[in-house]
């Protein structure tokens, strides 16, 4: 307890006023669970996050991400928007490596069912930025979600980790069905 207090009292030093709002994620599939925090700045208009997945038979994939975001419409859908990074850090028996991604999300708003919404998001990192095991990466991300209270969404999902081995073809690290939910604070 007094490691956690430490590192939030360092970070709250060192982050002034930036992060004033944050959202808290957790998705379960049958073989593998997902977490993910952002943290938002006072304007909204960037965020930062970090997420973890455990995938049975031992398979171990960490993200950090840095977004811009803003609001726009989509086919005058009401949508938030994240364009930017994600570095990802991956380990199997077999295979480890780390790549930086381009991309981001959109999450789409349906006005005439209120709190129902559609994300996808995608990271791509070619061989340029990816490095030690792999030569590409590319994660996709797609859910539907339900705003069931103000502070708190309920999803289903897809999800898909892929990583192109040196000669040897690609591979899923991940791919599943999950549930999952979202905490606003």
């Amino acid at each position: 307890m007094y490691r956690s207090t430490l590192v939030y009292s360092l970070l709250a030093s060192f982050l002034p006023g930036i992060a004033q709002a944050s959202e808290a994620e957790i998705n379960i599939g049958n073989e593998s669970v997902n977490a993910q925090i952002n943290l938002l700045t006072g304007t909204r208009q960037a965020e930062f996050g970090g997420g973890y997945i455990y995938r049975e038979g031992g398979i171990h994939i960490g993200n950090v991400d840095l977004h811009a975001r803003g609001q726009t419409a989509i086919g005058n859908l009401p949508t938030t928007v994240g364009i930017g990074a994600q570095m990802s850090f991956f380990d199997e028996d077999q295979l480890d490596g780390y790549a930086l991604g381009l991309g981001g999300y959109a999450h789409l708003k349906i006005p005439e069912v209120p709190g129902l919404g559609f994300k996808a998001a995608l990271h791509y990192a070619p061989s340029i930025t990816t490095f030690s095991d792999a030569e590409q990466f590319m994660r996709t991300d797609f859910k539907v979600t339900y705003r069931v209270i103000q502070n708190a969404d309920v999803y289903v999902g897809y999800r898909n980790v892929r990583v192109d081995i040196q000669n040897q073809g690609h591979r899923s690290l991940d791919e599943n069905a999950h549930l999952g939910f979202m905490i606003i604070f």
